[in-house]
């Protein structure tokens, strides 16, 4: 019950603070929360994880297309 409340409180903080930014998100959190699940029943844990690394991810490639437009040789 304490996992349901924390990701609901999540979800609001999220979607009050801009969540359309948030790409590479989803599918960190859908890859994580599989792995956390699998790896000791710590889904929710590794979604939150996956989320974060799939966001800092896509930042970087976001980045990375910024200074190259030209795309890689």
């Amino acid at each position: 019950m304490k996992a349901m409340v924390f990701c609901g409180a999540l979800t609001l903080v999220i979607l009050a603070t801009g969540g359309a930014e948030a790409k590479g998100c989803i599918k960190g959190a859908i890859v994580g929360g599989a792995v956390g699940h699998y790896a000791g029943h710590h889904g929710t844990a590794g979604a939150l994880v996956g989320c974060a690394y799939g966001h800092h991810e896509a930042k970087k490639r976001e980045l990375e297309r910024e200074r190259n437009p030209s795309g890689p040789k």
